[in-house]
């Protein structure tokens, strides 16, 4: 644990207080002004009142604080996450298996693009400040892998940020396999095409209803790795966990059928390869 680490803390957590001391003083200054345009409404009629745009100037001056808040309070968190002693190695994330049996799959179509449907929730998503985002995005899935690669790797992710400009996610991948390079959290830059949502677990609705040979990407049992799957059982409630088999899961010379709950299993996006 080196000094500039737990200075940078430090610094981040006065910062932390001087924002929340200063919008507790922004707050106290919109409430003053709430009460005199409540006992006195016809204040703003009157000529030269400025009431209404000091009113409108205190809640941008909140919201800019809120904002800066979430960016600080994220800032933090990493920070956090990287003085504090790692666990015991995570589980590996790939299939394991005998390596001369595995197959690799390659789709006609080396573009990988999500439905209009998904693209549209993204759409939407990016279109809030990219704090805001963060929030909304706290995990989904994400491929990490470039255009060019020979397959795609799909980990869950946490959203740190969203850039407006380049239109790119900033992911951190809290938990990478025991056999990746450096073992410790890596972060990404992605583009929307390379970020799908998981539905919501306390909302089924959110989520896609799979019928069973459909081929879907979900997340294995027991990693933070998603690979191609097909559904082999019906569900009869939407809370229903699926039951699928993943591709290159071979076990004595047949595929296991594995339990995956609904909001673990989204799409597969075309031109998927593995």
């Amino acid at each position: 644990m080196s000094s500039p680490d737990i200075t940078g803390l430090l610094d981040n957590t006065k910062e932390l207080d001087r924002l929340r001391k200063e919008q507790e003083e922004v707050l106290t200054e919109i409430n003053k002004l709430h009460k005199k345009l409540q006992n006195t409404p016809e204040v703003v009629e009157k000529t030269g009142d400025n009431s209404l745009s000091k009113l409108k100037a205190l809640y941008t001056q909140a919201k800019d604080l809120s904002e800066t808040e979430v960016t600080v309070s994220n800032q933090l968190l990493v920070q956090l996450n990287s003085l504090m002693p790692s666990g015991p190695p995570g589980q590996r994330r790939r299939i394991e298996g005998n390596e001369q049996k595995k197959k690799r799959m390659k789709a006609d179509s080396d573009i990988s693009r999500v439905s209009p449907s998904m693209r549209n929730h993204l759409d939407a998503l990016a279109s809030l400040k990219g704090e805001q985002a963060s929030i909304k995005l706290s995990g989904v899935a994400a491929r990490v892998t470039q255009e060019d690669a020979d397959k795609d790797e799909w980990f869950i992710v946490k959203v740190i940020h969203f850039d407006r400009e380049t239109r790119e996610f900033e992911v951190l991948d809290e938990e990478p396999g025991d056999d990746e390079d450096g073992g410790g959290q890596r972060k990404y830059k992605l583009p929307l095409s390379h970020i799908i949502p998981f539905p919501k677990q306390n909302d089924p609705a959110t989520a896609q209803d799979f019928s069973p040979g459909k081929h879907v990407l979900a997340v294995y049992p027991s990693t933070t790795a998603l690979y191609k799957a097909t559904v082999v059982q019906a569900r009869k409630k939407k809370t229903d966990d699926y039951m699928l088999e993943f591709d290159d899961d071979e076990e004595d010379g047949s595929l296991p059928q594995r339990r995956v709950p609904f909001h673990k299993v989204v799409a597969l996006p075309d031109g998927h390869r593995q």
